[in-house]
């Protein structure tokens, strides 16, 4: 919600309704078979608070199980922010600044700390950059391969794994693995170049739906395991959806709004994908929206900022209750 309106929202409750494909196939590049859907769950949304300033496209780690850091976006001017925020559910204070401005990074935690991947305002960054949770202090950790925004990534145990992006000049079909002390590396690589996809890790596993490949948005649910490196499409969604964000909780991944390749094609779908690609709507955001932060803290999703059909960028945050049916 922009400032304009911003406030508490009335929760929104909505059941699991449709099921979709799934899995079955071990070569990326071939057709899916069905699989098992995501079970059924109740999802409820609540506008819990509101950031300092309206703000999409901003990295997210969670800090511990109530806090989480918001970093860089961009501003309701189309201008690219070094903000660094420490949130919460309720709101956010400004706690330092990034080196420079950007936007379309990535940001995940590992043993305390949080590190954010790329991003860039004309040009692509490399930078892998260590944030202190506690004073917003910031240090290199170390460099992508290559220059890249519009990624995703995910911590399973001690690794991150980096899907996709844009150079600047292209886009990216390569899966990264990095840790810290390490030099990022390719583990795999996607059948087409991805933009802006949603990824989430559900069982030690990374769940990577839908994205940019081209100019097209896709329908993709790929599933990623590091322990063999095997790449597998698992899964079809019912409609081409990029720019989303996404969380894993109780076992799915849950992706929340996004669009389709129009600027003004978001949705308001909340979308629960199991580990084997089965796919389930599961609920209503209050509003459409694309673009926004996605953060996982104590059993529930945290929802920051986006940008919605009309263009205008968001400030609310949104909480997301999933439970039992």
């Amino acid at each position: 919600m922009s400032r304009a309106g911003a406030g508490p929202a009335a929760a929104l409750v909505a059941c699991v309704l449709l099921a979709a494909c799934g899995s079955g196939s071990t070569d990326a590049t071939s057709a899916v078979a069905p699989a098992p859907a995501a079970k059924r769950v109740s999802v409820s949304v609540t506008q819990t608070g509101a950031l300092p300033a309206p703000v999409q496209d901003a990295a997210a780690a969670a800090i511990g199980s109530e806090a989480f850091l918001l970093m860089g976006g961009i501003d309701q001017g189309e201008a690219s922010v070094a903000d660094l925020l420490r949130a919460t559910a309720s709101g956010a204070t400004r706690i330092g600044s990034l080196s420079t401005a950007l936007h379309d990074a990535s940001a995940s935690s590992l043993s305390g700390a949080a590190y954010l991947f790329g991003g860039g305002v004309v040009e692509s960054f490399s930078a892998i950059t260590r944030v202190s949770p506690a004073t917003g202090a910031a240090e290199s950790a170390g460099h992508l391969p290559t220059p890249a925004s519009d990624i995703a990534s995910v911590a399973v145990g001690d690794t991150v794994y980096i899907v996709g992006g844009y150079t600047g000049q292209a886009p990216l079909r390569t899966i990264l693995a990095w840790r810290p002390g390490e030099s990022a590396r390719v583990v795999a690589e996607l059948p087409k170049p991805l933009r802006y996809a949603a990824v989430a890790a559900v069982n030690g596993q990374v769940l990577i739906a839908g994205g940019t490949s081209g100019e097209a948005a896709s329908r993709d649910v790929y599933r990623f395991e590091p322990a063999t490196r095997a790449l597998t499409r698992v899964g079809l969604l019912s409609e081409p959806l990029t720019h989303a964000a996404a969380a894993s909780v109780g076992g799915a991944m849950y992706v929340f709004g996004g669009r389709s390749a129009s600027a003004t094609g978001q949705t308001r779908r909340i979308l629960a994908i199991s580990a084997g690609g089965g796919v389930r709507e599961a609920g209503l955001l209050p509003h459409a929206l694309s673009d926004m932060a996605a953060v996982a803290l104590g059993g529930k999703v945290v929802l920051a900022g986006g940008r919605d059909s009309a263009g205008a960028t968001q400030d609310g945050i949104l909480t997301v209750s999933i439970g039992a049916e």
